[in-house]
């Protein structure tokens, strides 16, 4: 395995990646085509920039730190660099992907940002991890109301395992790869993404079956409620003639 010498994480939670051949199997596993525009959060020393770069996509490296982001507009030039915090970025506005090494103590905020909206257009994401977090997310019975509501907009599914020794510094777990594709049919509609946030959130308050249901489930369950009251105000209607 290839790997190259790379500066040390400074906060956060970040834990670059090592091997230049490991960052080139992640984003030939993402399938970007050339030309596509790909955002890279939490970009560091350009492991996954540089690779992006050589397949042809147009990336936007997204890094906090300057001193990241100084090195990072030197080794790739070809990449849009931008210093922000992605928890509190706007995302494009045009069809995009993501393929990031996320700090692993923010992932769940920017997770709650990427694919919390449906009206973001996200094509696909392939982000990096801690294990137990991609693993929870892609279970085929959702153990919490976040990712039920992600579900309904995207297929979710872990497609690599990383070993902690493939970091630097060496993380305390190990890390996978959490692969989100938007459905080609939602199960929800995008125009009721408020309401059955509301539904899901309050049935895993009150229902203890809750973790038993699939996405498909869920989103046939809301659905039938749906149409259940708007039907009721019409009868009402009826019996006051």
């Amino acid at each position: 395995m290839s790997s190259a010498r790379v500066p040390q994480a400074r906060s956060g939670g970040r834990h670059l990646l090592r091997s230049s051949r490991l960052a080139e199997a992640i984003v030939a596993d993402a399938g970007v085509p050339a030309g596509e525009l790909v955002v890279d959060v939490g970009a560091g020393s350009g492991m996954l920039t540089a690779p992006l770069l050589a397949r042809g996509a147009r990336v936007i490296a997204i890094e906090p730190d300057p001193v990241h982001a100084k090195r990072l507009r030197r080794a790739c030039p070809g990449a849009t660099t931008v210093e922000c915090d992605a928890r509190a970025m706007e995302w494009p506005r045009e069809p995009f992907r993501v393929v990031a090494n996320l700090p692993f103590l923010h992932a769940a905020d920017i997770c709650r940002g990427l694919f919390g909206d449906p009206g973001i257009p996200l094509v696909s994401a392939d982000l990096i991890v801690e294990w137990d977090f991609a693993a929870k997310r892609a279970r085929l019975w959702p153990s919490t109301a976040q990712t039920v509501l992600w579900n309904a907009w995207y297929d979710l599914a872990v497609v690599r395992r990383i070993d902690p020794r493939a970091f630097a510094p060496v993380p305390s777990v190990a890390a996978g790869v959490l692969r989100a594709r938007r459905r080609e049919h939602s199960l929800v509609r995008p125009a009721d993404a408020a309401r059955y946030e509301s539904y899901v959130r309050n049935a895993f308050r009150t229902d203890p079956r809750a973790r038993e249901r699939d996405p498909h489930a869920w989103a046939h369950a809301f659905e039938s409620s749906a149409s259940a009251r708007t039907v009721r105000p019409m009868r009402r209607r009826r019996r006051a003639r």
